[in-house]
This record gives structure tokens, C-alpha cells and sequence, in this order.
């Protein structure tokens, strides 16, 4: 029987997702109970678009094998893809329900709440994570992205933090972004300044982070700055409306520095 299951699992690998159904269904008229198989069916349903399908074969395979942690998943991402983010959370649930100690189905819980702006709910789940995964750095990342929406900036700046404490994230734009935007928040400018001067020290072509710093110079009334970043971020592909409104505002602010 391994050799059909390695025949359907070939042809799904091969992208043959037709082929491999059919494979798969052969597995099932001998093990008719395999939840692995219609977990897999589901994958290659899914990926021919065929969700109904998808959607059945995963929760069969939840049916015969309710700590089967892929199925939770798979379906959860099937719901949510689809904008059903009631079901998605109620997939993630039972999974976390029959498989407690399952940290990666809390991690994606966790996401969904924050997608669906259940905020608490969210770190309830994140805290549950690093209980048993204090090394998680995205969990501290969708931790801080919370508190940062609920208007605790201090929070917020502390799991960044946290985050960019870990060297292999030091070389993240989008991370020296999100923190210099917590500092912004919390009014602690030249922090902020200095993390959006990091984020584009990573990737020079990072664009918001150009305007985002060019306008955090001015309200510092450091003139010269505040131009040096407008005129770089005029360099990139922006909207003719935009490159007009700052070309206006670095003209207003060196009428104002003579």
C-alpha cells in the first residue's frame, strides 16, 4: 500500500493534482480511514480549485483523525482565503481545544484574531506561545503589532525590541519601520528617526521610510534634512499628484530656512 501512497504523493510533488487524486482515491478503496490521504486530497483539491472538495476531504480527515494538526490548518487557511474568518477562528479553535500543547495552531489562532481585530483574544494566544516558545521572535513581532493598535506604544516598542535584539532580524526594513512607528507614536522622535534612518540603511529603496523621516526632520525644523529626504523620495516611482505636493512642500520649507 506504501507504494500507492508514494505513487499519488509523486504526482501531487510533480503538480499533477488531477492525477494524484485519483491516486489517492485508489489508497482509499483499501484504507478507506486514512486521514492523512484525504488531508492530502484536500491539498490537491484546494490547489485545483475545487474547495468544496477541499473543504470535505478536511474535515473527513478531522473526523477520523481529530489530532490531526495539518487538517486543522489546511482547512482554517481554506476558510480563511476565502473572507470566512468566523470559521477559520472556529477550525483553529477546536484544534487548539484537542491539541493544547500545539503551538503553531495557537501562533495561527492568534493571526486570525488580529485579522479579525479581536485584540485581546490575540494576546492571550501570543502569550500562550512564548510561554512555551520564549525564543518565538514573530510572535513577539504580532505582539507588538498589537499593543501597537491598541495604543500601547511602550508595549509595542518593547517586543520590537525584543525582536530586532535577535541578529539574524537586524537586517529587516519592515521591522526598523514598524518600531521608528511605535517611537513616532510615542512621541520619542529622535528614536523614531533613527530607526527609519536604520530602515533605509538596510534597503535604500524602502520609500515611505524616506518621507516618513523627511517629515519627522521638519518637525524638528532640522530644514536641511527634512529637504535632503523629500528630494530622495521624489526620486522614486510615486504618483505625479504626490511628487507634486512634496516638490511644493520643499519649496515652502526653503523659503522658510532663508
Amino acid at each position: 500500500m506504501s507504494e500507492k501512497i508514494d505513487k499519488a504523493m509523486s504526482l501531487f510533488r510533480d503538480g499533477k493534482y488531477k492525477e494524484s487524486l485519483d491516486a489517492f482515491s485508489s489508497v482509499l478503496e483499501t484504507e478507506p480511514d486514512n486521514a492523512d490521504v484525504y488531508n492530502n486530497m484536500g491539498v490537491a483539491y484546494s490547489c485545483v480549485g475545487d474547495f468544496e472538495h477541499a473543504e470535505n476531504c478536511y474535515v473527513r480527515a478531522i473526523e477520523l483523525d481529530p489530532e490531526l494538526a495539518q487538517a486543522y490548518i489546511n482547512l482554517s487557511d481554506l476558510y480563511y482565503k476565502a473572507g470566512d474568518l468566523a470559521s477559520a477562528v472556529g477550525t483553529l479553535q477546536r484544534g487548539s481545544y484537542e491539541l493544547e500543547n500545539n503551538l503553531a495552531i495557537a501562533h495561527l489562532l492568534a493571526r486570525v484574531y488580529i485579522e479579525d481585530q479581536r485584540w485581546e483574544d490575540a494576546i492571550v494566544e501570543l502569550e500562550r506561545v512564548l510561554d512555551g516558545e520564549p525564543d518565538n521572535y514573530d510572535a513577539y513581532y504580532d505582539l507588538g503589532h498589537v499593543y501597537f493598535e491598541l495604543g500601547d506604544y511602550e508595549t509595542a516598542i518593547d517586543n520590537f525590541e525584543n525582536v530586532i535584539s535577535y541578529e539574524q532580524n537586524q537586517n529587516n526594513e519592515l521591522l526598523y519601520y514598524a518600531l521608528a512607528q511605535a517611537y513616532e507614536a510615542n512621541n520619542q522622535i529622535d528614536k523614531a528617526i533613527s530607526n527609519y534612518l536604520k530602515s533605509i540603511a538596510v534597503n535604500d529603496k524602502f520609500t515611505l521610510a524616506y518621507k516618513k523621516v523627511g517629515i519627522l526632520f521638519l518637525a524638528r525644523n532640522d530644514y536641511d534634512d527634512a529637504i535632503e529626504y523629500f528630494e530622495n523620495y521624489l526620486e522614486f516611482d510615486i504618483p505625479d499628484e504626490e511628487k507634486d505636493s512634496v516638490q511644493k512642500l520643499i519649496d515652502r520649507i526653503k523659503i522658510k530656512g532663508k
